[in-house]
């Protein structure tokens, strides 16, 4: 490792991989290298957290929002494009810090579409990796069903598709039968390898932080098991620039990854990091936006045109029911508790926020009909008109957290946009990730009305996200694609393997990697497909990379 200044020589690698982001692609990858005997730096952007730093609601904005600018240095990032709204995760352990606890597995026919089509088969390789992410992650059904998902179970029988209402899979510590939640306990999950858990107490809070230690978060077995191998995860620094070695343009020779302070105003504390090879594991959005630094700095320039093309936004909608009675509270249970599908292509899972955290009834308004554009802010102002009292209760933030479900609607719907790197009007000194392309739906007809149907019988107010009304553009948490899996370069950024085109020791594994839009959370799908992509890296030295106690691997695959 080198501070900056020093002078470049020819000595050995820091580490024989670096891997850039912790998230469900990096954990998994530092987790399977370092067992496969490389030396793994993993470098994170985000900080590392513990239960006790969680921040008690989501009104303490330093300690939820990821805006280092402002020295609001959270775990919770939203990013605004032209076209979508881009919600993620940004810690050591990535989105699995933030998100709703929700792993499915997604139907088999998003395989048969995008350019990862026919490039094996999908179908029949897939689910031995699904099987290994799911016991990895400690994936199970949810047995605390609260009130969130009861009111989507009576909304489901209601409109006559109660039989496609499921509990949902989460990466939960459940009490054992019989006993109360709130407890310790010696690892569970890797035969005593692992760390001490706490049972879920059902409060809600997945999305703020569990502070009951009791959400299988990365931070507690992929990352932490490749940690207690060796691997160096180094938070609070960000990457800005790989550069092949001694001016192999392929890589051949390794990279030099330099970084500096994530979290510093001045002290950059610039320093870099030779390697052998390198991980891009940053989130879609992340390594779509670092890549295209280096592609266009001339760092990388051999990184694929496509780089980019047919970003997705899993066909996502963020709506609510909102209940005004003070009777029961909507955030017992498991943020992300319960699903249904209510036809073939659309899933509606239900969330929540704890109790106290009402900052994001600040984005909630009513939800209007109409054409989108124009014509729908004209519906809403009338809507707001006419149904006064309704309005001052939905845009009262207090009391939004226990009295609102939140529905995260997905479909398998193929629809997309591109993202550019380029100059904007607002921001002329540099050149900005940028999305183009024709408008994505903003809302989800069949939802919208499953969700107005459902709220009137139950009493509800139905709540949508006040930029879709007002800026027409949807909102997810779950961006994916911008690196495409393909057969050439002039159809993605990498093959099927998730090694990028072009390079040597180069791979690609996170969200950007996703080429078509699953219609779940696709946290579970990128662990597996990393899972997938690690097979195929034979074993470093086969006599000092033994496998951890209770961790489940698949076989590598030499090539």
């Amino acid at each position: 490792m080198r501070t900056s200044g020093q002078e470049k020589t020819s000595e050995p690698y820091d580490f024989d991989y670096i891997v850039i982001g912790s998230g469900f692609g990096g954990s998994v990858s530092a987790l399977r290298l370092v067992e496969k005997g490389y030396s793994v730096g993993v470098i994170e952007m985000g900080k590392r957290w513990t239960a006790h730093d969680f921040p008690t609601t989501n009104w303490d904005a330093r300690r939820w929002l990821w805006l280092p600018a402002l020295k609001m240095h959270g775990f919770y990032s939203m990013r605004l494009f032209r076209h979508v709204m881009v919600l993620s995760g940004n810690a050591v352990g990535g989105g699995s810090i933030t998100y709703a606890n929700a792993l499915l597995v997604p139907p088999e026919t998003v395989w048969e579409e995008g350019s990862w089509a026919r490039l094996q088969d999908w179908k029949r390789v897939m689910p031995r990796y699904y099987a290994i992410a799911e016991k990895m992650l400690g994936v199970t059904e949810n047995k605390m069903l609260g009130e969130a998902d009861l009111r989507l179970k009576k909304m489901a029988e209601q409109q006559d598709v109660g039989h496609a209402f499921h509990n949902g899979r989460v990466a939960t510590f459940f009490a054992p039968n019989g006993e109360p939640g709130g407890r310790t306990y010696a690892d569970p999950y890797f035969g005593g390898e692992g760390p001490e858990r706490g049972t879920c107490i059902g409060c809600g809070g997945c999305m703020v932080g569990c502070k009951h230690n009791a959400k299988n978060t990365l931070d507690k077995n992929y990352l932490y098991l490749a940690e207690k191998r060796g691997a160096q995860v180094f938070a609070e620094t960000k990457v800005v620039d790989v550069r092949p070695l001694n001016g192999k343009e392929d890589g051949s020779d390794g990279y030099e990854v330099f970084t500096e302070r994530s979290t510093a105003w001045f002290d950059k504390q610039r320093r870099s990091f030779r390697c052998r090879s390198v991980v891009f594991a940053a989130s879609s959005l992340g390594t779509m936006e670092l890549l295209f630094q280096l592609k266009n700095s001339g760092s990388l320039p051999r990184i694929s045109d496509d780089l980019g093309k047919r970003v997705r936004t899993n066909a996502e909608s963020l709506v609510g029911v909102r209940f005004p009675s003070k009777d029961k509270s909507m955030s017992a249970g498991v943020a992300g508790g319960a699903g249904v599908y209510i036809d073939a292509r659309t899933h509606i899972g239900a969330v929540r926020y704890p109790e106290g955290s009402d900052a994001t009834g600040l984005m909630m308004t009513l939800l209007s009909g109409g054409r989108a554009g124009w014509h729908r802010i004209l519906a809403w102002l009338l809507t707001l008109l006419t149904h006064p009292i309704r309005a001052m209760r939905v845009h009262n933030p207090i009391g939004f957290a226990r009295q609102t479900v939140l529905f995260v609607v997905m479909q398998t719907v193929d629809s997309f946009i591109d993202m550019q790197f380029k100059r904007r009007w607002y921001w002329p000194i540099g050149k900005r990730l940028c999305s183009n392309g024709d408008p994505i739906p903003t809302f989800i007809p069949e939802a919208n009305a499953f969700l107005e149907k459902g709220a009137k019988a139950l009493g509800g107010i139905p709540v949508t996200l006040l930029t879709e009304i007002l800026f027409n553009i949807p909102t997810t948490a779950h961006c994916m694609g911008g690196c495409a899996m393909a057969d050439a370069p002039e159809r993605g950024v990498m093959n099927f393997q998730s090694r990028v085109f072009g390079y040597q020791n180069m791979l690609v594994c996170d969200g950007s990697m996703l080429s078509a839009n699953l219609g779940v959370n696709p946290s579970l799908t990128i662990a597996a497909l990393t899972e997938h992509a690690m097979a195929h890296i034979p074993a470093n030295s086969p006599s000092t990379s033994p496998h951890l106690q209770g961790t489940p691997h698949a076989q590598c695959v030499h090539i």
